[in-house]
């Protein structure tokens, strides 16, 4: 019967997994027996430990903890989407009541202040849950990391949808002078605050965003606000023709036919019938007491 021989070094190694494992495992049991009881009427989860404590306990696998945190958040957040009926976009979540979101993303942060995921997720989903919040976060991970270029996007992102244009301007300008950043960083700022509240900018905004994340919530977020853009700008120009055809004829068109001619005119996407069809391949509706372009409510298009 053969019989496997460890060195001294790889013993070590074993015990250092060993404990790294047990300490998870303890630390897990401890959170677990501490953690206050929820308000079931509020439907709230309580945090277990904040940062500082969980970094005591940790025993020095500091990494294993924090990954521990960010499950824990994706876990929290993916929870409340599930309970939530409708087609919730990813930087649109304030209605989710995620009390919890921000402190288990500043423990993962504290825990391993290298860990930049946490911080591209508090820059999308935190702005419309505690924006005050999202900021002090990200600029924590600027401060623990100041040669990461993206964490400036994320800031950018986070005052532009402030509305703090010339702020974001300015993060834009400061990102742009790592040797590091893209060309495009520096453009931002000068968009930024020529005409930060434009189509214009928020499609350049989205189409970096989902160039540059490796998170597959974030790049589907931004490929919904692109194709609401797009869809933006198509109904404001059906507008127009409906407009257009009330002023010639007094009445709104019964339907979509009664334009379509001048809609194909306009290169759009028209199917058999002449309906239009929205950029996720949806045909609109013609609200016929508003004379408005509605989308379909199997689109994947954000509302809000």
């Amino acid at each position: 019967m053969s019989r496997t021989n460890f060195n001294g070094s790889e013993l070590k190694l074993f015990g250092l997994i060993a404990a790294g494992l047990l300490s998870v495992v303890l630390l897990t049991k401890f959170m677990d027996q501490h953690r206050p009881l929820s308000d079931p009427t509020l439907e709230e989860e309580s945090l277990y430990l904040n940062g500082n404590t969980a970094r005591r306990i940790s025993l020095g696998f500091n990494g294993l903890v924090a990954d521990w945190y960010w499950m824990r958040s994706l876990q929290y957040v993916g929870g409340k989407i599930l309970k939530t009926p409708g087609n919730l976009s990813f930087d649109n979540l304030g209605s989710l009541n995620l009390q919890l979101l921000a402190p288990l993303l500043d423990t993962a942060t504290t825990l391993d202040p290298q860990f930049l995921e946490p911080y591209e997720y508090a820059a999308i989903v935190l702005p419309t849950v505690n924006v005050d919040e999202a900021i002090r976060i990200t600029r924590k991970g600027i401060e623990a990391n100041p040669s990461e270029w993206r964490l400036y996007q994320h800031l950018g992102y986070i005052y532009w949808q402030k509305g703090d244009y010339q702020t974001s301007s300015e993060v834009y300008g400061t990102g742009a002078q790592n040797p590091d950043a893209p060309p495009w960083m520096l453009a931002m700022k000068a968009r930024m605050a020529a005409e930060g509240g434009s189509r214009g900018t928020a499609r350049e905004i989205f189409s970096r965003m989902l160039e540059e994340s490796s998170d597959p919530n974030v790049k589907k977020m931004a490929r919904g606000r692109l194709l609401q853009l797009t869809a933006t700008d198509q109904k404001d120009l059906i507008a127009k023709v409906l407009i257009a055809y009330v002023n010639k004829n007094g009445s709104c068109p019964r339907n979509w036919q009664a334009i379509a001619p001048t809609l194909n005119a306009m290169k759009f996407n028209l199917d058999r019938t002449g309906t239009p069809i929205d950029p996720a391949g949806y045909p609109y509706h013609l609200n016929l007491e508003k004379c408005t372009t509605e989308l379909d409510p199997k689109s994947e298009i954000p509302r809000g």
